[in-house]
């Protein structure tokens, strides 16, 4: 609804229009133009002639979008009814609001309550990432704001942001917490496009603009998409303006996601930004003891070390590798998972070799000899610098270790097999 202030807004904005127009002009169409409401930057104005509305949508709109965008608080559009249904258009708004109250609160979908932060495990591949997730948790809406995670495929983001949402929803029960992906995000805009026709009480907006935080997964398919990315852009600055929490992740940085607005580059880098790296030894290690304590597997010490030895590309394929090991002692007869099982269910998964090679071996040895370090070798610069010693590195996992060119592709951050060709 419009407040007093905006009442004596509009006031100033016919003052503008009065100036702007002929004497005629203005006292047959625009005079008796008065406001009624406003919904979502939307000013809705009542006229007693149908013929003034028709005369001012065909010849005036302009000059009536410049008044209030100047004079009313976020207003960027208006609407004209007819005097007659201004009663009717009340009662149906009055309607509305009552039916939004009486939605359930906005939260997370109970499937997602497995996240937590207690399951997660934090090594110093994650732990800036961890403590910034945690801090927004217990104090939403503060510094970190918006909070960027980015890392490759498998890492761990989606796990912080649904631990972050079940956080708030545990401690906070009355703050509403709307989680999605970009993807789902897009989804609902289009539909909300196609149905505009309708009055629809609970709209696209409401849903993601009348939250405490929003959770939004995977950004970087935003790109290309120009209607959406304006819809996100006002999305985030309206719940950043009113001090709601935004935590995104994305598989990169940015500025390093192509055709991204340069206005959300900036909303975001305004938060707080951390990548999420690969997890090292010791921390394959402890995740692979923490999947096998949650789902109650017998495990043997040497599986846990063999597979941390050897898979290192992310936490999904370390986690669906133990799964396997595990189903595997299970069908052939055994309580516990041994060695024997883990070489056996493995053995056209790994790759062994007499040399005892891994790729963080074989890229220790090159961040070495050419002094550069791990992170900006997965990375994504591309001055020469790096990209030579990336491309040797490249070279001698496939040709010392007969690695699959996805795995190698993951393990340089997500790159795509045909790059590793190259």
């Amino acid at each position: 609804m419009f407040t007093a202030q905006d009442k004596e807004d509009w006031l100033k904005a016919k003052e503008i229009l009065e100036k702007n127009m002929s004497v005629i002009v203005y006292d047959l169409w625009i005079k008796k133009l008065e406001i009624i409401d406003k919904q979502d930057g939307v000013v809705i104005l009542s006229s007693p002639s149908e013929t003034a509305i028709s005369q001012i949508n065909k010849k005036y709109s302009e000059n009536i979008i410049s008044a209030i965008t100047e004079c009313l608080k976020d207003a960027k559009d208006f609407k004209i009814i007819l005097q007659d249904d201004v009663e009717k258009y009340l009662t149906e708004v009055q309607d509305e609001e009552v039916e939004i109250l009486n939605k359930p609160k906005i939260s997370l979908d109970p499937k997602y309550s497995k996240y937590n932060f207690d399951n997660f495990v934090v090594g110093k591949c994650n732990n800036i990432a961890f403590t910034a997730c945690k801090s927004v948790a217990e104090n939403p809406g503060g510094s970190l704001n918006p909070l960027f995670l980015y890392g490759g495929v498998g890492l761990g983001k989606t796990h912080l942001l649904l631990s972050i949402g079940n956080y708030v929803q545990s401690h906070n029960p009355t703050m509403k917490v709307c989680y999605n992906t970009c993807e789902g995000f897009t989804n609902d805009y289009i539909e909300s496009i196609r149905k505009s026709k309708d009055r629809s009480p609970y709209s696209f907006r409401e849903k993601y603009r009348n939250v405490d935080l929003l959770l939004i997964d995977d950004v970087q398919f935003i790109s290309n998409k120009e209607a959406t990315q304006e819809e996100f852009f006002h999305t985030v600055n309206d719940l950043f303006q009113n001090n709601k929490q935004i935590v995104i992740t994305s598989d990169r940085p940015p500025n390093e996601i192509p055709t991204l607005e340069a206005r959300l580059r900036s909303r975001f880098a305004m938060g707080f930004m951390q990548d999420l790296q690969q997890p090292d030894y010791e921390t394959r290690l402890e995740i692979l003891k923490k999947k096998a304590e949650v789902e109650k597997f017998t495990v043997s010490e040497e599986v846990f070390e063999y597979i941390a030895e050897k898979v290192e590309n992310n936490i999904r394929e370390l986690e669906g590798v133990l799964i396997k090991v595990v189903f595997y002692a299970k069908i052939s007869g055994k309580a516990v998972a041994t060695l024997t099982d883990a070489h056996e269910a493995l053995k056209n998964q790994i790759q062994e070799n007499a040399e005892g090679l891994t790729m963080d071996k074989i890229c220790e040895a090159v961040c070495s000899y050419f002094n550069v370090t791990k992170q900006e070798l997965i990375g994504k610069k591309k001055n020469k610098e790096i990209v030579d010693p990336r491309q040797i590195c490249m070279y001698l996992i496939t040709e010392l270790m007969d690695t699959p060119l996805k795995v190698i592709g993951n393990y340089f951050g997500g790159r795509d097999y045909s790059t590793i060709i190259h």
